[in-house]
């Protein structure tokens, strides 16, 4: 199943070129992991709190296709493409309209309080799993 996110490129998020700052797409992109996840039904906050769980970026694989400017309406598109017992990897892009501007490979691991990976709980897999 695809995700899809919609946010608007502001001015703040552009540089002197007026395009898209290359960092900025990273933050595109997690917003778009955030939405993802909250409307999956999971709380991340209670997640944390109540089995000290958290998701951490191992990895980031990005390709920076085309400029987005200032004012466009983008899109973020997140996939699942890898689920595995502690790790996650998506398949994230971003649009204007149907024009591919950024896709990532992000990898993300469950972890515990003590930074060590953890096994995913079966109810979250399977959210994740839809």
């Amino acid at each position: 199943m695809t995700h899809r996110f919609t946010c608007r490129v502001y001015y703040e998020d552009t540089d002197l070129a007026g395009i898209v700052y290359h960092a900025n797409y990273l933050k595109f992109i997690e917003r778009a992991r955030t939405e993802w996840v909250r409307e999956l039904g999971v709380d991340q906050g209670r997640l944390k709190a109540e089995e000290g769980l958290v998701f951490v970026v191992r990895r980031i694989d990005a390709e920076y296709l085309r400029p987005a400017k200032f004012d466009d309406v983008l899109a973020v598109e997140t996939e699942v493409a890898v689920l595995g017992g502690s790790r996650l990897e998506l398949d994230q892009r971003v649009l204007r309209e149907s024009e591919r501007l950024f896709a990532a490979r992000v990898t993300l691991v469950a972890v515990g309080e003590d930074g060590r990976p953890r096994r995913l709980p079966a109810t979250l897999r399977e959210r994740l799993a839809t």
